[in-house]
């Protein structure tokens, strides 16, 4: 991936998704202010919808007749069959029994057909409607089309923010940081990209440090409040733009994750959920050694059970 494709997917996608602000915030330091870009206002709440919408208009017709199918705990799951409904084509999604009910409540609305699974069965289910449907498998994150989509946020953070200095992102499967560090690295290569991962889910991490790309059990992907990132490891690809554009790997605590989400509904007035509040809490526990000068934090989506929420402001 390169510069070239992240531009052509922004092109694509133009008129089709939201062009999200880039919110000055009180959280940060003076000498390192923090910006949230606000994806949490997207289109159906969530980062996921640029992707999809790129994979989606590339297809030919025949494709599109075939239908398309995926697995997802709930944003691509919503992104994937929002894109699908507006271009006439018809979605399968495969998700998580212990899907939070909003986002399947949500993904279900779209029109989508949804199959519940245990989350360890997810990629052989797709596999096995993909063979008997003909239908066209759009991966959540370790897909070239994908990775470009996505890449179009950071393409907006430094046109927002010419001089950031350092980009805080959280990751599940390594989608959105994939393409954020091949677009800001592109345009501002000083710039320090960060990857953030709840400590309950820290295969990227510990890949990070051994220099190999691992893999988690979903039992214990699964402990984690922020159930956008419980996927067990990054994808082949994204593992490789991680390794060449990402500059460092942190981990969060539970309570610093609530402790984000409180925060960025206090201050932005911006709902955020456990996974799209993870960058806020790198940057809440990392700042003072990472960030130097103007910083954004990544809040991925905003897709949140109201009772947790609730939960948390309490």
């Amino acid at each position: 991936m390169d510069l070239a494709d992240i531009e052509a997917a922004a092109d694509r996608i133009a008129g089709l998704v939201r062009r999200t602000p880039l919110l000055s915030t009180q959280l940060g330091r003076d000498d390192a202010p923090l910006h949230i870009k606000a994806e949490t206002l997207q289109i159906g709440g969530s980062f996921k919808l640029r992707g999809a919408t790129n994979a989606l208009v590339q297809l030919t017709s025949d494709d599109r007749s075939k239908g398309v199918v995926t697995h997802s705990s709930g944003n691509h799951a919503q992104a994937l069959a929002r894109a699908a409904r507006d271009l006439g084509i018809a979605a399968t999604i495969v998700m998580p029994h212990n899907t939070p009910r909003v986002k399947l409540a949500a993904t279900a609305a779209l029109g989508a057909e949804i199959v519940l699974v245990d989350a360890a069965q997810r990629a052989s289910t797709v596999e096995r409607l993909r063979k008997e449907t003909g239908a066209v498998f759009v991966p959540p994150f370790d897909d070239a089309a994908i990775i470009a989509g996505q890449g179009t946020v950071g393409l907006e953070i430094v046109a927002d923010l010419p001089d950031v200095a350092t980009v805080f992102v959280p990751v599940s499967g390594g989608g959105l940081v994939s393409g954020i560090a091949v677009a800001v690295k592109a345009l501002r290569p000083q710039t320090r990209v960060v990857a953030v991962e709840p400590a309950l889910a820290a295969d990227l991490a510990e890949g990070w440090q051994r220099g190999e790309r691992v893999q988690w059990d979903s039992a214990q992907t699964g402990r984690t409040i922020a159930d956008g990132l419980r996927v067990t490891s990054v994808g082949e690809l994204n593992w490789r733009h991680i390794r060449e554009y990402v500059d460092d790997v942190v981990t969060v605590q539970e309570d610093a994750i609530r402790a984000a989400m409180r925060a960025v509904l206090l201050d932005a007035k911006v709902v955020a959920e456990p996974s799209g509040a993870v960058a806020v809490a790198g940057y809440s526990s990392y700042g003072d050694s990472l960030a130097a000068g103007p910083a954004v934090a990544v809040v991925s989506g905003g897709n949140v059970d109201p009772a947790l929420l609730a939960e948390v402001l309490a």
